[in-house]
């Protein structure tokens, strides 16, 4: 065993511990596919497709249009869409123009905009027609000169699938495509290439504390993790991309948009999660993999027509971004017959620092009931220390530390956060875990969702695996409240699978049977939905807020 990286052993066969980055930039990913195989489908949306020679030359036009508009290397452009093929393309097409992007969650509201297009000082910004209120009056109080508007109902096919019947249009000042048809043919600027310290993306991180922080991913951090993804899970251009996580988050910008670029193979994108929809364009595609958080693979399992899908296709499956219960991974293989990866990764390290070998699966600590979040990758080294710094054990619990080529060289204009967050380049995640004697690393929770019940430690998620165990839970969230006995004492919130019932009652005797007696819920709420984020992250924050 490897002493110091005792996770190579774990490396799948072949899996070299190291790889050499083929393309200095993400922009130069693209065009090295666009150069080779322009024929290739790249976008698939609902029952259309594009290629990547049609998106080269929408973003060609649309670098020229940029610049027309005043934009000039350095520049932010915000991108404020769902999952439509415009993003692709504005998103190489201002890299073209030599702009870093702004990608910008659709669902934030007018003030919470307003804090990420100040703070990144963008100069353009791209909405949805249906956002265009929204983005306007930010422009009043922001550094935005430009809002260009464009609607999911473009680049269908024949007929308008049911998600998008109730769509409008409302088209503003200026039109994305119309844009791009006035520019057709002309030359982007003629610019170096971006190196790989450039900036290529600000991703807005609201991290432990405080309003959002722009992480600063680099072209070579794209192009770095974009081929860890494809390398890892060894993906080719026979492989269909499912994207179900939101291209405005890490996850999505890295694994569905970065990869699709670098492989290339076709990206299948259906505006917004729907679960019958997803479902649909799995079969309708042939998807072979993604990475999406588990509540995506929750919501699949338990669609009214699930049990007559065929998703014999779906093989390379990962889940990030939320802890996986066991159980669930267990009922999604039972029904689907795929196996679900997990993955571990922030937006400052780029999406992926851990990912599951795809022969293996990974282990389940027996003293936790946590599932493994799998192995470092590439390059890349991952530690646990205590709290002045100290480097532990193998089994010790403690903050996990990384670096490697895929973490980020700071935040935008927060040199403090970024010295507090990143010291010496490796990134302080904030999460509790451990590794364990074979380099299996396990994320216990995050350190603010600690529970401390009249002294005794509680994980929330620790409680959350027990309760998945129950059939009649869909999803579970855990918490500290208030308690005079105590200081605080564990109440848990639960959404039921369809067809079931059962009282707070029944579900707190449940997990006293199975847990230590300062450990189980003394209150569950039940509830229709759990408060997530756009990438499914279940907000125990809202839940607090209660």
């Amino acid at each position: 065993m490897n002493s110091d990286r005792p996770w190579l052993d774990l490396y799948d066969p072949g899996t070299p511990a190291s790889i050499e980055v083929e393309h200095r930039s993400a922009l130069a990913m693209f065009r090295a596919a666009a150069t080779t195989h322009p024929d290739r489908p790249l976008l698939h949306y609902f029952t259309a497709t594009r290629t990547v020679g049609q998106v080269d030359a929408d973003s060609d036009a649309l670098a020229a249009a940029f610049a027309t508009l005043g934009v000039v290397p350095g520049d932010r452009v915000a991108i404020f869409l769902q999952n439509v093929p415009q993003w692709v393309a504005v998103l190489v097409g201002a890299w073209k123009a030599g702009a870093v992007v702004v990608p910008v969650n659709p669902m934030l509201r007018e003030r919470e905009l307003e804090v990420i297009l100040t703070d990144s000082g963008a100069t353009v910004l791209v909405a949805l027609e249906a956002l265009r209120p929204v983005a306007e009056a930010a422009r009043q109080r922001t550094a935005v000169r430009t809002v260009i508007t464009t609607s999911e109902l473009e680049y269908l096919g024949a007929e308008v699938p049911p998600l998008l019947a109730g769509s409008g249009r409302d088209r503003g000042e200026l039109d994305l495509l119309t844009l791009i048809e006035e520019h057709r043919g002309a030359a982007p600027p003629d610019l170096p290439e971006p190196g790989p310290c450039d900036i290529a993306l600000l991703t807005y991180t609201s991290g432990t504390t405080g309003p959002p922080k722009g992480a600063t991913n680099t072209h070579g951090n794209l192009a770095f993790t974009a081929q860890t993804v494809r390398d890892w899970i060894r993906l080719g251009p026979d492989d269909v991309c499912l994207g179900v996580a939101p291209l405005f988050h890490i996850t999505g910008l890295v694994a569905h948009i970065a990869v699709s670029l670098l492989v290339p193979m076709p990206l299948v994108l259906g505006y917004r999660f729907d679960a019958g929809t997803i479902l649909d364009l799995i079969e309708r595609w042939h998807a072979t993999f993604t990475v999406g958080a588990i509540p995506v693979f929750i919501a699949l399992m338990n669609h009214e027509t699930a049990g007559s899908r065929d998703l014999s296709s779906f093989t390379k499956v990962f889940s990030g971004g939320a802890p996986v219960a066991p159980t669930v991974v267990e009922a999604f293989e039972k029904q689907f017959g795929t196996y679900i990866h997990n993955a571990y990764g922030l937006t400052e390290t780029t999406s992926p620092s851990h990912l599951g070998p795809l022969t293996r699966r990974a282990p389940v600590d027996p003293g936790s009931g946590a599932l493994s979040v799998g192995v470092p990758v590439f390059d890349t080294i991952a530690r646990i220390v205590g709290e002045s710094g100290e480097e532990l054990q193998p089994g010790e619990v403690g903050e996990i530390v990384i670096g490697g080529p895929q973490v980020v060289p700071g935040y935008w204009d927060k040199p403090e956060e970024t010295a507090n967050a990143l010291p010496g380049g490796e990134l302080r995640t904030g999460d509790v875990g451990f590794m364990d004697p074979e380099g299996w690393f396990y994320i216990v929770d995050r350190k603010k969702d600690q529970i401390n019940a009249g002294g005794f430690k509680i994980w929330p998620r620790e409680v959350e695996d027990v309760l998945y165990e129950h059939d009649a839970v869909r999803e579970a969230a855990v918490i500290g409240v208030p308690d005079d006995y105590r200081g605080e004492t564990v109440k848990a919130f639960v959404s039921l699978r369809p067809g079931h019932g059962i009282t707070p009652e029944e579900l707190i005797a449940h997990c006293r049977e199975r847990m230590a007696a300062y450990k189980y819920p003394r209150q569950v709420e039940v509830i229709d939905e759990l408060p997530k984020t756009a990438s499914g992250k279940i907000l125990r924050r809202e839940l607090r807020s209660r």
